[in-house]
């Protein structure tokens, strides 16, 4: 679409002649007829009425294209004036920090324009101002022109709040403000508003748009932190997972080498003499707080894992460490560290106030839990941990969970609840399932049980550790 030119150069002052020739007789010297005359009358207001609606096309479309707030700033004043057959126009805007500034002034070059402006520059003048409602802009630049100045301003207002004026000016005597006239500056000040809108909403839009970037950074540093994959650890096989809620997520879960040499040596492949740290937890609350702890505790508690203290020991000592940080932040942290020894088959473990695991016994098919007495990360600096630890035998299998899994509720706001998850637990491992097979057995139990069009409202992460033969 091509932008139509429009004159926009003053036209010159049209009087119908007393004594017009009609057209059909160039030589006739009569009177013009009543119907000439008006016919004459209705073809001049047709042309004014095609200039005004072509300026106020123009400015729509200017609208609709300009991408730069100033660039159609610029245009308001002229064709303000230009519409109501004005001598000049003036935009001036209200900024948000309380200041009035005369933003664009159009008008013939002279001595009248240059009063104009000098009025509107003194009285908005930083510092000298005494305005303090709209209307006293109108008084006082009216009181510096004296009354031989026909000037009429209009609100240009956003959401209720008034952003700026309009103003139109003649030094005509003869020149009134009609009706129309003000209508079709009040038409221009509602397209002044809307201007000033988009871009608002443009630059919030832009804002945004950098903010979810910076969320979605966050997000991928996160997903990176947590295990791309599960380590080959002898005598068990592992499966995990976690969905957030949101982009950046608070829950955490780790399998962590306890040695320097399984660090340095490639740790897929684990068979090698050497405990194994398995770790959940969560972080209290959701979003980019949540994440930035859990990244805090997973370095912090790698740097403990490694130097081999007990689960209950390695626990008091992230306690301390991270005391002070916590504190300052409001937020506290649930988590279960436990242990696994190739050597023994045996899981040692200690509790941070976190969902205890469930452990299904292949022998008896009984579901035990797995937990010691402890508080949360960051509650009381001289909390000390409990420790505990359990045979496995072939068959057996963990399952380390975070609460939101038993806090998902449906429509009805019914919650999933623990209840339903060891039934649900123990009735896929009578089935003597692989723990992948698992794993997506109760992530989809949850979301049946939330509904097809439902999402989680909370972080959701399992892991899942089954004993096997040494040989599998």
């Amino acid at each position: 679409m091509s932008l139509q030119r429009v004159d926009l150069e003053p036209e010159s002052a049209v009087s119908l002649p007393l004594q017009p020739t009609p057209p059909d007789d160039p030589t006739s010297t009569s009177a013009p007829t009543p119907v000439f005359v008006l016919k004459a009358l209705v073809a001049r207001l047709h042309r004014e009425q095609n200039k005004t609606q072509d300026l106020l096309s123009s400015l729509g479309f200017a609208l609709r294209s300009f991408n730069n707030l100033n660039q159609f700033l610029e245009l308001i004043p002229l064709v303000a004036s230009r519409v109501t057959d004005a001598e000049g126009g003036a935009l001036v805007l209200f900024k948000p920090d309380g200041q009035v500034r005369l933003q664009r002034l159009h008008c013939q070059e002279g001595q009248s324009c240059t009063d104009v402006r000098r009025a509107i520059e003194i009285v908005t003048r930083p510092g000298d101002s005494t305005i303090e409602t709209p209307a006293d802009l109108d008084v006082q630049v009216r009181q510096y022109l004296g009354e031989d100045l026909q000037l009429f301003g209009t609100p240009i207002s956003v959401r209720d709040r008034e952003r700026g004026r309009l103003y139109v000016f003649s030094h005509d005597p003869n020149y009134s403000w009609t009706e129309m006239r003000r209508k079709l500056v009040q038409l221009v000040a509602d397209q002044t508003a809307v201007a000033i809108v988009n871009d608002e909403l443009a630059a919030e839009l832009r804002q945004k748009q950098r903010l979810d970037r910076e969320l979605e950074i966050g997000a991928e540093i996160q997903l990176r932190l947590l295990p791309s994959q599960c380590p080959e650890i002898a005598g068990i096989a592992l499966a995990a997972r976690c969905q957030t809620a949101s982009r950046v997520g608070g829950d955490y879960y780790d399998f962590i080498p306890t040695s320097h040499d399984l660090v340095r040596s490639n740790v897929r492949l684990a068979s090698q003499a050497g405990r194994w740290g398995i770790v959940i937890g969560d972080v209290m609350g959701k979003g980019v707080p949540a994440g930035l702890i859990m990244t805090l505790t997973r370095g912090m508690l790698r740097s403990e894992a490694l130097n081999q203290h007990s689960p209950a020991r390695i626990l008091k000592h992230l306690n301390r460490a991270m005391y002070a940080d916590l504190e300052n932040s409001h937020r506290f942290v649930t988590l279960f560290y436990s242990e696994y020894d190739p050597k023994t088959g045996f899981l040692s473990y200690s509790n941070a106030a976190h969902n205890p695991p469930l452990l299904w016994k292949a022998a008896t098919d009984e579901i035990l839990r797995l937990d010691t007495w402890g508080m949360l990360v960051g509650l009381d600096a001289e909390t000390e941990y409990e420790e505990d630890r359990v045979s496995l035998e072939v068959g057996d299998t963990i399952l380390y969970y975070t609460d939101g899994l038993t806090e998902a509720s449906n429509q009805h706001g019914d919650r999933f609840d623990e209840e339903n998850l060891v039934l649900e637990f123990q009735s896929i491992c009578q089935k003597r399932a692989k723990p992948d097979e698992i794993l997506n057995y109760l992530f989809d139990c949850v979301q049946e049980f939330i509904g097809p069009h439902k999402s989680n409202d909370d972080d959701i992460t399992l892991v899942v550790l089954q004993k096997q033969n040494s040989s599998s």
